[in-house]
């Protein structure tokens, strides 16, 4: 029971993070703090009162509108995370696993405070990971123009088995 309560909590915290004028600026490689909220399954979500985590920003899509990858500070080994050391604000160090299985669409008025930047090598690291999520090895290296002709052919070729 608990847990539905948890989702009632978030609900008002949605609704008032959906009423800010959220004008925070931000790039790519920085990670921020955000309102991910109460999620369901194996989604990740938030901690504490405002239901936040950490979220490195992976593209800039619009002014308003960014990919970002949630962070744990739990380290993890797998083909989907990626361990990496940052120094925040404060010129600390902090160690966090981004989890690339987790990469979703925000909207900026998640955005609470900017914790820190991501370097260069390590913000690579994770986007070839990424890449690997969603373009199959068997595209790499191949001309753009044909990897989509390859698409086509087998979409058309799936589109026949079904007639």
């Amino acid at each position: 029971m608990q847990k539905l309560k948890q989702f009632d909590e978030w609900n008002e915290i949605k609704k008032n993070t959906h009423l800010r004028n959220n004008i925070v600026g931000y790039k790519e490689r920085e990670i921020f703090w955000i309102k991910l909220g109460k999620n369901i399954g194996s989604e990740e979500f938030g901690k504490g009162n405002s239901f936040q985590r950490p979220v490195i920003i992976i593209k800039k899509l619009t002014k308003d509108l960014f990919f970002g990858v949630p962070l744990t500070s739990k380290l993890k080994n797998g083909s989907y995370f990626y361990t990496f050391e940052y120094k925040d604000k404060k010129g600390e160090m902090h160690k966090n696993t981004a989890m690339m299985l987790q990469l979703r669409a925000f909207d900026r008025k998640r955005l609470m405070g900017r914790i820190g930047t991501i370097s260069k090598k390590d913000f690579e690291n994770i986007t070839d990971v990424i890449r690997e999520l969603f373009i199959p090895l068997i595209w790499v290296g191949l001309p753009v123009g044909e990897m989509y002709s390859r698409i086509i052919h087998i979409k058309i070729k799936n589109v026949n088995k079904r007639l």
